[in-house]
């Protein structure tokens, strides 16, 4: 959702501000009916603002952008991904080396190279 239940708050001030100016000024104006009446306004627009605000942020949503790796799907081999149950088997998803050590990392390297000499002999 845009925004958060501030946003509310402050729609529901201006609403009941609103009321309240256009209210006062006619002649004869009782205060508690218009003071009353302007805290129902007021949570009106409380309410009122909740499906206004998933509308906006349904209209301004911005989706990831999907990257094409540009390799073609092949079926995965069941033998080599029995021996290197570390390394994430999904071929658009980032590795990130900040937890793991250096083995580790230079593991995954020579099979990224070994699968890359695989394609390319293929």
């Amino acid at each position: 959702m845009l925004g958060s239940i501030l946003i509310n708050c402050w729609i529901a001030l201006i609403s009941f501000t609103a009321y309240f100016i256009y209210a006062i000024q006619k002649p004869f104006v009782m205060p508690l009916p218009t003071l009353l009446t302007a805290l129902g306004v007021a949570f009106i627009g409380f309410i009122i603002a909740f499906p206004l605000r998933y509308f906006l942020g349904y209209i301004f949503y911005t989706p990831q952008e999907i990257a094409f790796s540009g390799e073609s799907v092949e079926t995965e081999d069941t033998t080599s991904s029995e021996n290197q149950p570390f390394i994430q088997q999904n071929a658009t998803s980032t590795v990130e080396f900040a937890d793991e050590s250096t083995e580790d990392i230079a593991q995954v390297v020579r099979t990224m190279m070994h699968k890359e000499d695989e394609m390319v002999n293929s």
